[in-house]
């Protein structure tokens, strides 16, 4: 049993780097579709571009949409390519994840809601917690996904 554990994993140092990349993405997509699924479609709070009209901004989640879901499908790809080279490595992967959801949400909060003014979190109310939560959240993933990687790092060598 443990040899045929190790073999399964044996190239994982090979392909650290694609391992975190491969994690990037995914956490990008599903992060994306989260953001999509709760703030646009259920909660109704805003659309992806909402300085126009309605249709506007329905077109503008739904290509949104389409973004998370082929980064999410790409991703899926690129995995299942690290498990046939017997390549894949779980905690670098989920630090991968956890750096891009940290990373998309972060841009979303700072760029798209603050610089581009594309949309906010929400309308009509004090803005100011939600941007904050929705901040701190976006860090708190970045830092896990770092010490993930940073742990991972630390076992190459």
């Amino acid at each position: 049993m443990y040899e045929e554990q190790n073999h399964k994993h044996e190239n994982r140092f090979q392909y650290k780097q694609r391992n975190m990349w491969t994690g990037i993405l995914f956490g990008l997509g599903v992060v994306a579709f989260i953001d999509e699924v709760i703030f646009h479609q259920l909660l109704h709070w805003h659309h992806f571009y909402d300085k126009s009209t309605a249709a506007i901004g329905l077109v503008s989640d739904g290509l949104f949409h389409a973004f998370s879901f082929f980064a999410t499908i790409g991703s899926a790809f690129l995995l299942a390519d690290l498990h046939r080279k017997h390549g894949f490595w779980l905690k670098r992967w989920l630090g991968g994840i956890f750096l891009g959801a940290g990373i998309f949400q972060l841009y979303d909060g700072i760029i798209q809601h603050k610089f581009m003014k594309l949309h906010q979190i929400r309308y009509h109310v004090d803005i100011l917690p939600y941007d904050v939560i929705w901040n701190i959240l976006a860090a708190l993933l970045i830092v896990i996904g770092v010490v993930l990687l940073l742990q991972t790092n630390q076992k190459g060598r």
